[in-house]
């Protein structure tokens, strides 16, 4: 039996954002293997991770371990364009230094 993947890496090219204004609340994600706006159905309303290493170590709420590593959650909403990119909004915005 073959392993399933259960993730899909992303990258994140900025903020929602027009000529003059951007807002920090909708993150740009560009989908590893997603190419056009069909592509991006299967991924809406499911969850995104930003995984980041903090300066000092934490205690894991789930293992409750020591651990440097934290967690953005947020949630796909929809397409962004016709070369598959999405919308994702998150629990607290991302900070600048991802784009």
């Amino acid at each position: 039996m073959q392993p399933v993947k259960l993730f899909s890496k992303g990258v994140v090219p900025g903020y929602r954002r027009g000529q003059r204004n951007q807002d920090s609340s909708i993150s740009l994600i560009k989908i590893e293997g997603v190419t056009t706006k069909a592509d991006v159905d299967f991924y809406l309303g499911k969850r995104v991770a930003y995984v980041y290493r903090g300066q000092k170590s934490r205690k894991n709420k789930i293992t409750k371990r020591d651990t440097k590593l934290r967690v953005i959650w947020g949630k796909i909403r929809r397409a962004h364009g016709s070369t598959g990119a999405v919308r994702a909004t998150n629990r607290t915005n991302l900070p600048p230094k991802t784009n």
